[in-house]
């Protein structure tokens, strides 16, 4: 019995000398160099990609879309957008059934619905239509066939940043004319924030909606 008791109480002794290594090594000091190597080797990626600004001040990370939408007024049920800024592709659906309608990083996923889901159609159907609207201008407008379907459809986690330069382009004129500015400005403005392909062959061009309408307010800034 003594001999059975004493291997048992060296078992637990080595157990718990184990536990307490592990914790130290895994729980704090890898941590902590994995940290420090982050913070010194890529200090915005690890700080979650920040986006700051002319003045310094953050707003927003360049890996999650956000709206840029009018304030709401008294009786309004859903967001009207600010048709002074380039809009994002929509998140998740467009109608009140939709799984993530306003970017909220609490919540991310497809409305998984399928292609002949007459909800999705209606949805669809109805943003392409608020596209053509919103986009057209006295002297431009936007055909059915011009709406890319970034414009009218969410990415698969609803938070994607980014669109496609056809959605830009198409936006381009609204732009011009709601902030008083040329369309070659706002095409450039474009021009200067599409990303290429990664490596060349990766993934598809795209435009990160946020720097975009930060470079926009810069140079409206600068006209007025």
């Amino acid at each position: 019995m003594n001999n059975s008791a004493a291997n048992t109480g060296r078992v637990l002794w080595a157990g718990l000398r184990a536990l307490l290594v592990l914790t130290v090594v895994c729980g704090v000091l890898y941590p902590l160099a994995v940290t420090g190597i982050a913070q010194v080797a890529f200090p915005g990626k690890a700080n979650g990609s920040e986006v700051t600004d002319a003045s310094g001040r953050v707003v927003g990370s360049e890996l999650i879309g956000q709206t840029y939408n009018l304030p709401l007024k008294d009786g309004e049920e859903t967001p009207t957008p600010d048709l002074r800024w380039f809009q994002p592709r929509p998140s998740n659906g467009l109608g009140t059934n939709s799984v993530n309608t306003q970017y909220s990083i609490i919540l991310s996923g497809a409305t998984n619905r399928s292609g002949d889901n007459e909800d999705l159609i209606t949805w669809v159907k109805d943003a392409k239509a608020a596209v053509v609207k919103d986009n057209s201008t006295a002297d431009h407008k936007v055909k059915p066939s011009d709406v890319p379907a970034d414009a009218v459809t969410s990415s698969g986690s609803g938070l994607d940043p980014h669109i496609s330069p056809e959605y830009a382009e198409l936006q381009v004129h609204r732009i011009a004319e709601k902030n008083h500015l040329t369309v070659a400005q706002v095409d450039k403005l474009v021009a200067d924030h599409t990303d290429g392909r990664i490596l060349g062959f990766v993934g598809e061009p795209r435009v990160n909606v946020l720097q975009l309408n930060i470079a926009l307010k810069q140079l409206v800034a600068t006209q007025g």
